[in-house]
């Protein structure tokens, strides 16, 4: 079996940021929206930093406006997802894009992406839940009432809470209030933390939000003490190799942490987070750690059981796709 022929499990993966830039485009086009600024001649996305790559991606979303445009986003982004072997998958989706946190406005955002969804999974065999995210640098009164969206149409398809956006901007504890309204509400958390923050960063989220998984996460390989207690607690870190090698949280493959954070007994998993921004696909990820790490098959089957295990989907969802790795790997 080569790694683009492996089933995937996909645990961190932003809605809007998932599909072709061709989609944008065309779904710019159609409105006569000029964003031609955030391409290159390549037609590829193209951004200086950190925060110019937040400032293409809202651009990005501009071209999206309706409940409809959410539904043909979904259908192509999980297409395109599924190529690369993913059987199932969890995007963020923020209803700041989808109706502006207006809760009647995100409910029928919210139907449209999962007509969207079902339709991929009609044709492409490809499963998907949404969890609802909160973004930071908007600060946390603007994440209450995404809270409570995410705690209204809380269900079978949208089964998570979490927050993205600008680390640096605020502290946990901010926010502790919308994510203390998920969980009252039965959705389980995650949150972005680590990526560009210390440990400290990630030890509050955990202290403060009570998540059971984090977001990259991979600066708590600074303090051993932390990277301990994640192995202890069995905190799953959805780690994007690619995406931290592309926007310079680690200086290249060779330096990034995630094979030192699995020896010493961490949960961690692997995912794109912005696949086409990063020129990335989760079959590029496995070759690259394969590459890098010298890990086989065994090792990605392995990740595969720990992101299930992690996944915010009920129990029979857990045993037919469980059963689509084990008949994978019999037949190999």
């Amino acid at each position: 079996m080569t790694f683009a022929e492996m089933p995937k499990i996909e645990l961190h993966l932003h809605h809007e940021a998932a599909a072709p830039p061709a989609f944008i485009r065309q779904m710019a086009a159609e409105k006569n929206i000029d964003i031609s600024g955030i391409f290159d001649e390549s037609g590829n996305y193209v951004y200086r930093d950190f925060d110019h790559f937040i400032q293409v991606y809202d651009a990005a979303t501009q071209a999206l406006k309706s409940p409809e445009d959410f539904r043909r986003l979904t259908y192509a982004a999980l297409e395109e997802t599924a190529k690369s072997g993913v059987i199932y998958c969890e995007t963020f989706v923020s209803p700041d894009f989808c109706g502006g946190g207006d809760l009647a406005a995100w409910k029928e955002y919210l139907a449209a992406i999962r007509e969207g969804a079902e339709a991929a999974q009609k044709d492409f065999g490809i499963h998907h839940r949404c969890i609802v995210t909160c973004l930071r640098h908007l600060g946390p009164e603007a994440a209450k009432p995404i809270a409570l969206c995410a705690a209204e149409t809380f269900g079978d398809y949208l089964t998570g809470f979490g927050m993205a956006g600008a680390e640096m901007m605020g502290r946990p504890g901010d926010f502790a209030y919308s994510f203390d309204l998920a969980r009252e509400a039965g959705l389980a958390l995650t949150c972005h933390a680590g990526e560009w923050g210390g440990p400290d960063m990630v030890a509050d989220t955990l202290r403060d939000l009570k998540v059971s998984r984090i977001g990259h996460g991979i600066n708590a390989i600074k303090d051993d003490t932390l990277v301990d207690k994640l192995a202890e607690d069995g905190v799953v870190l959805e780690v994007c190799p690619g995406s931290n090698v592309v926007l310079k949280a680690v200086s290249g493959w060779e330096a990034h942490p995630i094979a030192e954070l699995r020896e010493r007994g961490v949960k961690v998993t692997v995912s794109t987070d912005d696949p086409p921004f990063f020129h990335t696909t989760m079959t590029k990820e496995f070759e690259n750690l394969h590459k890098t790490f010298g890990w086989d098959i065994a090792d990605f089957r392995a990740l595969n059981e720990t992101a299930l295990d992690a996944a915010f989907c009920d129990a029979d969802t857990k045993k037919m796709l469980a059963k689509r790795l084990k008949d994978a790997a019999n037949d190999n």
